[in-house]
């Protein structure tokens, strides 16, 4: 039996707000940790202020001059004595720039490593370590470098096809279409979007699942290469790309493609030594008893309490 080990630190800053903030102190003050909160000016009065043994204000009510504000989060860890910064969910939970600047500080990044978040940042480079991992994929493109490029894919994949912003997520940057002239309609409009809300404009294709259903894995790694899958959930039923009700666990799977994308997302996660928290998410198309890999979130997800 190994023993535990004792944490690197003392003292934690939790780098978020609300429900997530409390459950997080609440569990740090379990551990035997300081718990140190941060708040803007509007939250002051919050529960997860009053919960913690130390608070710092860190700015006014914008989150891009408070809780989005990196150098603010260090500045409070470092005047706190914070060792470690959790940063929840949101904000900067999937922000590499942020975790590189806080192990640059001595000070741990209660999550993924940089090099994960980059890895499973962008859907081309995810798609990649899936493919390595022998994850199922459905069929689909790297990056495309034209217009031209993609008419000749889609024919190849068949429509319809999925066009997808490299960086998108929350349903912005992608567009079902279903013949040539849809995919020429869609590529300047889906590039310009995603070239205006995200960091990169690639774009790729993915065959469309018609009536998808949407499933993902809860999953915790050591940072070693120990990957443990803790469940699965149903996030089918969407308004607009959001989630409107989550089910644990995903109800009237087959046994063995529960099965598989379990091992899956262990496998994906194992092959990148993946630390911390995080979720696989799968399209699984049930006309064909099949599922493909979808996208990895690199965080602690809001609907982790369904999994509980």
């Amino acid at each position: 039996m190994t023993a535990a080990r004792t944490p690197a630190f003392d003292t934690l800053l939790v780098a978020n707000r609300g429900e997530i903030a409390v459950r997080i102190i609440r569990t740090a003050r379990r551990l035997g940790l300081r718990t140190v909160a941060v708040f803007s000016d509007p939250d002051r009065p919050a529960p997860h202020v009053r919960l913690a043994d130390h608070a710092v204000r860190i700015g006014p009510a914008a989150p891009k001059e408070s809780y989005l504000d990196g150098e603010l989060i260090l500045r409070a860890a470092k005047d706190s004595g914070a060792g470690a910064v959790h940063p929840g969910y949101g904000f900067l939970s999937e922000d590499a720039g942020f975790a590189r600047r806080c192990e640059d500080a001595g000070i741990v990044f209660v999550g993924p490593t940089p090099e994960q978040l980059e890895l499973f940042g962008a859907k081309h480079t995810a798609r990649a370590a899936a493919r390595a991992a022998g994850v199922p994929l459905a069929p689909g493109t790297d990056l495309l470098p034209d217009l031209a490029a993609a008419l000749a894919a889609a024919e190849s994949i068949g429509y319809p096809v999925m066009l997808k912003a490299t960086g998108g997520g929350g349903g912005i940057g992608m567009r079902a279409v279903r013949d040539p002239a849809g995919l020429a309609d869609a590529w300047e409009g889906v590039r310009r979007v995603a070239s205006a809300s995200f960091s990169s404009a690639g774009l790729f294709l993915e065959r469309l699942v018609e009536d998808a259903r949407h499933v993902e894995v809860q999953v915790f790694g050591d940072g070693l290469g120990r990957v443990v899958s803790l469940g699965d959930r149903d996030c089918s039923l969407q308004r607009r790309n959001q989630k409107v009700l989550e089910e644990s666990p995903a109800p009237d799977l087959p046994p063995a493609v529960r099965e598989q994308l379990a091992a899956s997302a262990r496998d994906l996660c194992a092959s990148v030594g993946y630390r911390s928290a995080g979720t696989v998410e799968f399209v699984y198309d049930a006309a064909r008893a099949e599922a493909y890999f979808l996208e990895v979130n690199t965080r602690l997800q809001v609907e982790h309490p369904v999994t509980e």
